[in-house]
């Protein structure tokens, strides 16, 4: 309605303006109500319609606006969503990831405790091995005891023994000796024995430094035949009687006690060496070892042999070595510790052997000064019976 009165009251005006003539200066009125009114009304009607578009523009900038806030702040907000989003799936993927390699450390650190917790097999053959050289060590010692014994016997000539009725009779016992067990074909020749399969094996140092140990008995025996020559072949006669009475045997005496100390002292020695080699302990944790280093394989060895296996399996064993290069840092330990306890054991026993040679030593020392020592002036003895 209103934009209709707008254009007939402007039809109006430009109408009147094109048709009516252009009057005089001194005719037109003064004023004019209805031209005012029209004029009034058509400011009025434009203040209105300027009005009514800038409400509408302003109303359609503000929606805009109004729209746009809103659509920035529901894409800020969900820019925000989704970083919150990003955020606390990188947080779950992290303790994901953290878990998981938790559980991976752990696994290993298991493994790793169970490894040096458990045993390994060539330390459970150390500790198996390791066992035969002390139960030899001890065997040894008293079979090393019960040569020396009966070797001491012979040498003092005691009752029983055959130099205690003459040095005839110890000559003729060791050729006896001889004859049974090791007669040569020159001895078979001359009627004195039947030749027989270990000829003269008592006089070849062989059979006393042999593999590491003696075949049976028999070994052994042989070993201390030859040690009977090497020493003692011949035991002097007992001074028994009247020889110990007298004032000759009483001088002798002494003289044969020191002779029977020091072949004891070189007897013992000896002693000691078959000892070590004589078979006293089961091999069957070491018979794997013979094989590998191709020996001969015995049920029964030595101390010297027990402990050369064991030394041997760790510089030749190529089954150590593999399990060497493959065991954790706590077993390679217990291996070193292993090593140096063997190390302090065969040390120990080259002290003991280290006694052996220092007591040889001064033995040797003191025979040489009492064969150089001479008295300066030969005393008379003196005459009691008169004073």
């Amino acid at each position: 309605m209103r934009k209709r009165l707008l254009g007939t009251a402007a039809a109006v005006v430009l109408g009147g303006v094109l048709l009516n003539p252009k009057p005089a200066w001194a005719d037109l009125p003064t004023y004019d109500a209805a031209v005012a009114f029209v004029i009034q009304a058509m400011q009025k009607a434009l203040d209105d319609a300027i009005t009514s578009i800038g409400t509408k523009i302003t109303g359609a900038v503000t929606e805009m606006e109004t729209s746009v806030n809103q659509m920035l702040r529901d894409g800020f907000t969900q820019n925000a969503n989704y970083a919150k989003a990003q955020i606390g799936a990188q947080q779950q993927i992290a303790d994901a990831s953290n878990t998981a390699n938790a559980q991976v450390q752990r696994a290993f650190r298991n493994a790793e405790i169970r490894d040096e917790h458990t045993a390994n097999p060539q330390f459970c053959n150390a500790a198996d091995n390791s066992q035969s050289p002390i139960v030899a060590s001890i065997a040894a010692e008293n079979v090393a005891g019960g040569i020396q014994v009966v070797a001491d016997r012979r040498g003092e000539a005691v009752p029983g023994a055959p130099a205690y009725y003459g040095q005839a009779q110890a000559v003729q016992a060791i050729n006896n000796l001889h004859y049974s067990r090791y007669c040569s074909e020159t001895e078979a020749q001359a009627g004195l024995c039947a030749q027989g399969e270990f000829a003269n094996a008592d006089q070849h140092a062989a059979n006393l430094f042999g593999s590491g140990t003696y075949v049976g008995q028999d070994g052994v025996n042989t070993a201390n035949d030859f040690k009977t020559n090497l020493l003692q072949p011949i035991v002097p006669a007992a001074l028994r009687a009247d020889q110990l009475t007298s004032l000759s045997g009483q001088d002798a005496l002494p003289r044969r006690r020191s002779y029977n100390a020091r072949m004891s002292l070189a007897g013992s020695v000896i002693s000691y060496a078959i000892a070590v080699q004589s078979p006293s302990v089961p091999l069957t944790a070491q018979q794997q070892q013979q094989r590998a280093e191709e020996l001969p394989v015995q049920a029964t060895g030595s101390w010297l042999t027990a402990v050369g296996l064991e030394v041997n399996r760790r510089m030749s064993d190529a089954g150590w070595h593999a399990s060497l290069q493959a065991m954790p840092p706590a077993s390679v330990q217990r291996e070193i510790a292993v090593q140096l306890a063997l190390s302090n054991y065969l040390a120990m026993q080259n002290y003991r052997l280290g006694l052996y040679q220092a007591s040889l030593s001064a033995t040797q020392v003191a025979q040489s000064e009492e064969g150089t020592f001479h008295e300066a002036v030969q005393m008379p003895s003196p005459n009691m019976a008169g004073n």
